[in-house]
């Protein structure tokens, strides 16, 4: 996103929390770079100072609606924001009040039947798409499907692919997984013009809604070698892959295990064109997005 604002003449400024190589590749493409803490509102306000539109995106976080909330806060206080585009969540699009409040046995079909509850990070993203909505702000939320770098995709699945494995608990639900690519040139358009835009949310997949094999033998293309689904129980793939490599990160934990709940019952339902009308061409597919994903390509090559 940086690159591309850049290249098209926009000035940019990055928040970051640490003055590090990264914030160092920022200053070199030619952005300005704010450290700071999200949590601080007198950095957050700081950081918007001159600034007329507003990018939001964090990490998975127990404190994302603090965030968020923050941000909204010194933007409205500022007054003269001209869009604030929200990164949010797919899920944001099926997360009614009227579903959220169904009751449990109500919620557990609705969602698939393996579970009735939302992560404390879907909830957070509901909150703050509240929150952004009773602020008053020029708000777009980008409710974007699951992205094909998703570690439940990549790297929580690397070693069973270099034994020529797709091991994932998705039975044969089929998913429609979006290129973070096509997400951030969005985004992009949105910055640049954004009136089009305001007071809106979309619901955004990839073109392609397949299953488990599909993923397979794009795995099998990109690896140059036979990639074969091998389908594993929902929490039996949690406790194996989940809470071995994320045992110290609790929230971001939930998160995956709720996630893998969600679309193991098939309750991560649907696919949208509202990505290609909104970008003018088609997305970009599965095969194209594993081909450029550094992990898979390491993996590829060795």
């Amino acid at each position: 996103m940086v690159d591309k604002l850049l290249e098209q003449g926009h000035p940019v400024r990055g928040f970051v929390r640490q003055d590090d190589g990264r914030a160092d590749a920022l200053r070199q493409a030619g952005a300005e770079v704010f450290v700071g803490d999200l949590l601080n509102i007198a950095d957050v306000t700081a950081a918007l100072k001159g600034v007329r539109r507003i990018y939001f995106s964090m990490s998975l976080s127990p404190y994302y609606t603090d965030a968020v909330s923050l941000m909204a806060a010194a933007a409205r206080t500022q007054g003269d924001i001209e869009v604030f585009v929200n990164i949010s969540e797919y899920e944001q699009s099926f997360m009614t009040f009227e579903k959220m409040t169904l009751p449990e046995e109500e919620r557990r079909a609705w969602l698939g039947g393996l579970v009735t509850q939302w992560s404390p990070q879907q909830r957070a993203h509901w909150v703050a798409e509240q929150v952004l909505d009773w602020s008053g702000l020029p708000t777009v939320n980008i409710r974007a499907a699951m992205f094909v770098e998703n570690p439940l995709m990549t790297w929580l699945a690397l070693e069973p692919l270099s034994n020529g494995e797709l091991r994932l608990p998705f039975g044969d639900h089929q998913l429609a997984p979006i290129a973070g690519y096509d997400v951030a040139e969005l985004c992009v358009k949105i910055l640049v013009d954004p009136a089009p835009h305001i007071a809106k949310s979309y619901a955004l997949t990839g073109p392609e809604l397949k299953d488990m094999h599909g993923f397979a033998e794009d795995f099998t293309a990109v690896l140059g070698r036979q990639v074969v689904y091998v389908p594993v129980d929902v929490e039996t793939w949690n406790e194996t892959y989940v809470d071995t490599a994320l045992a110290a990160i609790p929230h971001t934990a939930e998160h995956l295990k709720t996630l893998t709940r969600l679309m193991g019952g098939g309750g991560y339902r649907g696919v949208t064109d509202q990505l290609e009308t909104l970008l003018g061409r088609p997305p970009k597919t599965v095969r194209w997005a594993l081909k450029n994903h550094p992990r898979i390509q390491k993996l590829a090559t060795a």
